[in-house]
């Protein structure tokens, strides 16, 4: 080979090389997001049988309950982990899991508190499933800062305290389900008027429209 014709390969690797410095580190805050998943749940059936020691190019996109954006890279589109029979509280690894619209945990044995900074963690969620679980404490304010969300269901555990009337402010909001919990208070008219009954029905301590037409006072 030539001088010159060395020096081209030489200059091809070396972009090469630049090329998946600038790209690895998303691809591996995705691997971290699903390591830290696996390490923090509990799993007694087993059913996050992921195996890390395989180093190709979307590797993560065939593990069971994840989908990418492009079966050729580590992006994570969606986790999607219902009824697995997980245990634990929402992991902290899924901040590395950025790029994710879909977040599916319903169904497990969850307990502990929505985390206030999810939509920090995951800011383009279109729909956010926790319902199903034990879940408990307050419905975060700052969830109205997921401002792409489609779908919130968090019904079937045992948040408390009142609706969130930041909750409002999801424009793009579709469907919504807070029933079967401990809320109590009055459901923000706005959110109210935009939702059925049935999206807040078995919290025996709501009140206001769509349930009834106004809350009692309880002032002597």
């Amino acid at each position: 080979m030539s001088v010159r014709g060395a020096a081209r390969c030489a200059a091809a690797l070396f972009f090469f090389f630049l090329t998946l410095a600038s790209v690895s580190p998303a691809a591996e805050d995705d691997v971290r997001c699903l390591r830290g998943l696996k390490q923090s749940l509990g799993d007694p059936g087993g059913f996050l049988n992921w195996n890390f020691s395989n180093n190709t190019v979307g590797f993560i996109c065939s593990f069971s309950g994840i989908s990418c954006w492009n079966p050729r890279e580590n992006r994570i589109l969606s986790v999607e982990l219902s009824c697995r029979s997980l245990t634990g509280s929402i992991p902290p690894a899924l901040q590395f899991c950025r790029s994710a619209t879909t977040l599916d945990l319903s169904g497990n044995r969850l307990t502990g508190s929505i985390p206030p900074t999810l939509c920090d963690w995951l800011p383009f969620l279109v729909s956010l499933d926790l319902s199903g679980n034990g879940l408990s404490g307050p419905i975060p304010p700052e969830l109205s800062n997921c401002i792409f969300l489609n779908k919130l269901i968090l019904s079937s555990n045992s948040l408390s305290g009142q609706i969130p009337a930041s909750l409002s402010g999801l424009h793009r909001l579709k469907e919504l389900d807070l029933s079967n919990n401990r809320l109590t208070g009055e459901i923000p008219p706005s959110i109210g008027a935009s939702f059925p009954s049935s999206s807040f029905e078995s919290n025996n301590g709501l009140c206001g429209k769509p349930l009834s037409s106004r809350c009692r006072s309880h002032s002597l």
